[in-house]
């Protein structure tokens, strides 16, 4: 429950919807301005009244000057100037990446118009956040805290007050939209309607167990905030809210109850009599609700249930009506054809709005303020004078002036899954495609809309600027390739049509010579420039099917010996192949070099590594969380290190371009997992405090762009339509990794216990051992103290801590100790000291551990069904798997002697036990994640 002297303490824990089957969603005490919403925190004090100088112009004066008080306390919150939000400052952040613009919105839900008059303020929900946009004054102020997509919202009457909620625990955020502040979270998630007098919100979602379908839509009585009505595709249901003590009382209707075709219902409102309700349908008509017992009883007497029944059905137009309002004294629909009617309260027609651009429209939100030639006399005149924001479902927003009844188009965004983005090598200009074939071209740092253009053969799946600047390609859904101008977006040639599938990704070499595509079918194909007539143009060189598993990148660079492109594709397949573009020729590919990267892991994505030391690597990162760095010529693995750990392992890392005013000994890494966006430190090494993410598309991000001068980072969200803009602060997480500590101090919070735990301590007591087994257990000589042990000890001291690495991982750990100094002295290293070897051993370790889900897999896949339906592994079939699949385990006894008494003790035609009782006995393991 919300504290006394907020908005939203009436008193709710005494009352509840009486459809709610006796549960309610309570406001949780103490809970008002501890979201992560940005701007949360104590209220600054609001400035006086009468003060305007400075103040952006409310739609809201005349309401709120009758109003600032609220129930009898004054409040800073409903003192607040409008406008608030677009004034504070946000320059000084803590983190390393910071939400600077979100391009696109979802179309499926309402947009709602703030301010009017000489400005132009709308609110609408991009994936996560909640914008609030000043068209005019091009601004966006973003309301952040939801980690999941936002399903719905609402705005109360008097804009103040912004309900959102999602499908996630923690779903409903309530915030004072003047001062940005959250007011009070609330764990349910659904529909949220306001009621008129924001005191009351209805929320009926999946998280409630109703006897009822699914609703859609719900909306309270702006007269009487005790009656909402909500409704489904196929059933309309009214609520009384009541106190426990009263009971309660539902009245509702299925469409199966007319005698007449009345089609799918939409939205439904309150009639402005109070006696009557309204529904609109599919089928263009209108369902008029007559309540047998309005409630005219004063307002301080308790509210009692009355029946609603279902008078008639009005047949409006033939088309769909898509949205339904009742303003002033007018209803108002919206339909499928882009037409906005006002009626009056007898349902006859007053005017029509219609524009043929318009597509079918998904909301209406009128504006507060009136002309000032309006006639206020007349409550109707004042209704159809109201300026209007549409937005419509193929995403597209209009302002309609009703004086000259112009459609203004304000916006028009994609309306299917934006998958490519590429930023332009030397200006601010960032392209994104989308699956609707919507190309658009925005020059982010004055964040203005400079070119478009529309292709209606297939969507756009991928984009790349050549280095030059000068083209920009696109690889598309149907296989097609087009190479366009970078600035009017014209075809400088005619299309490719060389791949089977979808373009998924697309790349020019470092001189414009050659363009790479890689596609769903695993090929890679190559397109080269030429020299026709004494004219450039491009043609189709060659195409391969490199891998038999999806390919995740294709990267350019250059020879190490010569100046010539070098073209790597990097395959689930594990498999890194190389091409020979001087020695490839007309249909006919040349593979120079094929290197399986991984043994059991999946690489992910590839990218060169900056030339940080003598010698040269590329990165890759892998489905078990681990980054490693590979010689670029002998392929050879040189260092595994723990990569970020956000939920998700890395989908596509970039190295982030240096600003002019950058250390040049510094180094950054992006990246984007499966929902958020993050910053690493340059050079990799484990250490967790040197890397950051956030989330920035929860139902995935599809691709992400740098800027040019690497202050800006762009991810793309596919289905959710929209892309974002991320300004970089680097020093923020500088400082971050600073704070975590040097050295060693990062790594042994790594460990169980820390740095005074028994695991170090239990290391550190094996450490010593192996040092006593080198010099001899039975020597009698005089013994040397070392700090180092042999590195052909690695391995043992692996096991005896419990991990157990693969005869590749070993051999990948000791050549990482061995050639680590190598480049650089010419000499090997053939001992390691306890610090080194905690490094080693975080970094190859798994990063989440040994599950029980792991092992419970390897006996789905190997195992038999026993008697009693569970599964089970014959001994005989394990031992030979063992000894005779993929590495030969010939010495177990050696290499695992309690696994090999254990299984000494089963005859060969027994059976393992359960996976509980193997992981315990065979590889010593009890608690498993």
């Amino acid at each position: 429950m919300c504290p006394p002297s907020s908005p939203l303490g009436m008193g709710i824990s005494d009352t509840l919807p009486s459809t709610w089957a006796g549960s309610q969603g309570t406001l949780g005490e103490g809970s008002a301005g501890t979201s992560c919403l940005e701007g949360a925190g104590p209220p600054e004090p609001a400035p006086a009244l009468s003060e305007t100088k400075g103040a952006i112009s409310s739609p809201l004066s005349g309401y709120r000057e009758q109003h600032t008080q609220h129930k009898g306390f004054a409040s800073l919150v409903w003192a607040a100037m409008p406008g608030m939000l677009f004034r504070k400052n946000r320059d000084s952040s803590l983190h390393p990446l910071n939400l600077s613009w979100v391009f696109g919105y979802n179309s499926s839900l309402a947009v709602h118009s703030l301010m009017d008059g000489e400005d132009r303020v709308l609110l609408y929900v991009s994936s996560h956040i909640v914008v609030i946009h000043d068209i005019l004054g091009n601004k966006q102020y973003h309301l952040q805290g939801h980690t999941n997509v936002i399903s719905c919202l609402c705005v109360s009457e008097d804009k103040r007050w912004v309900a959102t909620a999602d499908r996630g625990p923690d779903a409903l955020i309530i915030v004072n939209l003047l001062f940005g502040n959250p007011l009070c979270p609330v764990n349910h998630s659904g529909l949220i309607p306001a009621s008129a007098e924001t005191e009351s919100s209805a929320q009926l979602g999946a998280n409630v167990i109703l006897t009822f379908e699914f609703q859609d839509y719900v909306i309270f009585n702006p007269q009487n905030p005790q009656e909402f009505v909500s409704n489904s595709k196929t059933q309309v249901i009214f609520y009384l809210w009541v106190s426990r003590d009263t009971g309660s009382h539902v009245s509702g209707a299925r469409k199966e109850t007319f005698k007449c075709l009345v089609g799918q219902f939409s939205q439904s409102v309150f009639h402005f009599n109070n006696a009557q309700a309204l529904t609109g349908t599919s089928a263009g008509k209108l369902v008029v609700w007559d309540m047998d017992n309005p409630r005219t009883l004063p307002e301080e007497l308790p509210a009692k249930p009355h029946g609603i029944t279902a008078t008639k059905v009005v047949s409006m137009q033939k088309e769909s009506l898509t949205v339904l309002k009742v303003l002033e004294s007018c209803v108002v629909t919206g339909d499928v054809k882009g037409q906005v009617k006002f009626y009056d309260g007898q349902l006859r027609l007053l005017t029509i709005y219609s524009h043929d651009k318009v597509g079918p429209i998904r909301s209406i939100s009128f504006s507060t303020i009136l002309p000032s030639w309006s006639d206020s006399s007349n409550s109707v005149s004042l209704t159809l004078n109201r300026n209007f924001i549409l937005s419509t479902s193929d995403a597209t927003m209009f302002h309609v002036a009703t004086d000259s009844t112009n459609f203004e188009r304000i916006m028009k965004e994609v309306k299917k899954a934006v998958n490519a983005i590429a930023c332009h090598p030397q200006e601010p200009l960032v392209a994104a495609g989308s699956h609707c074939g919507l190309l658009k071209v925005w020059d982010y740092k004055e964040t203005q809309y400079l070119v478009s253009r529309i292709f209606t053969e297939a969507g756009i799946q991928c984009l790349s600027y050549d280095p030059e600047g000068y083209l920009l390609a696109a690889g598309f859904t149907d296989g097609s390739v087009y190479i366009l101008d970078a600035i009017s977006l014209q075809s400088i040639c005619e299309k490719f049509q060389f791949s089977q599938g979808p373009v998924t990704h697309i790349s020019f070499s470092y001189d414009s010579k050659y363009l790479a595509t890689a596609d769903e079918n695993h090929s890679v194909t190559v397109y080269k420039r030429v020299l026709q007539n004494g004219s450039r143009c491009w043609e189709h060189l060659a195409g391969l099917d490199s891998h038999y598993k999806p390919i995740r990148s294709i990267l350019f660079g250059v020879h190490s010996d010569s100046n010539e492109p070098r073209l790597l594709s990097l395959g689930e397949d594990r498999q890194l192949v190389e091409y020979d573009l001087n020695s490839s020729i007309k249909d006919h590919l040349v593979v120079t070099h094929r290197d399986r990267l991984e043994q059991a892991a999946v690489p992910l994505c590839l990218a060169w590594y900056p030339q940080l030391s003598t010698e040269s690597f590329f990165l890759t990162a892998n489905s078990c969380y681990k980054m490693k760095l590979y010689n670029v010529t002998t392929k050879m693995c040189r260092k595994t290190v723990l990569g970020p750990i956000y939920g998700s392992p890395l989908e596509k890392i970039q190295i982030l371009p240096r600003t002019s005013s950058a250390d040049p000994q510094q180094h950054y890494l992006v990246y984007i997992t499966k929902d958020k966006v993050g910053l690493q430190i340059l050079p990799v090494d484990g250490n967790p405090h040197k890397s950051s993410a956030f989330i920035c598309h929860p139902d995935g991000a599809s691709d992400f762009a740098t800027s040019h001068d690497g202050r800006y980072i762009f991810t793309a969200g596919g289905k959710e339509r929209t892309f974002m803009k991320w300004k970089v602060n680097l020093p923020a997480l500088d400082a971050a990794a600073f704070l975590g500590g040097e050295d060693l101090i990062p790594f042994y919070n790594l460990l169980n216990g820390g740095r005074e735990g028994e695991f170090f301590r239990e290391l550190e007591d094996y450490f010593y051992y192996v040092q006593l087994c080198s010099q001899g257990i039975d020597t009698m000589e005089k013994r040397q103290v070392s700090t180092h042990i042999p590195l052909e000890e690695i391995p043992s001291v692996m096991r005896a801590i419990g991990f157990y690495p693969s005869e590749e991982e070993i051999e990948e750990m000791i050549n990482e100790v061995k050639f680590s100094k190598y480049a650089d002295t010419g000499e090997q290293v053939i001992k390691i000291n306890l610090g080194d070897f905690i490094k080693l051993y975080i970094n190859h370790r798994p990063a989440l551990g040994l599950s029980m889900k792991t092992i419970q897999r390897a006996f789905q896949v190997l195992g038999y069904d026993n008697e009693k339906g569970d599964k089970v592994i014959d001994t005989g079939d394990f031992l030979s798997l063992l000894q005779c699949r993929g590495e030969l385990f010939l010495g177990i006894e050696a290499q695992a002697p309690a696994t090999a008494m254990y299984l000494k003790e089963l005859s060969a035609s027994e059976f393992l036990p359960l996976t509980d009782i193997f992981s315990q006995n065979a590889i010593g393991k009890s608690n498993f994640p």
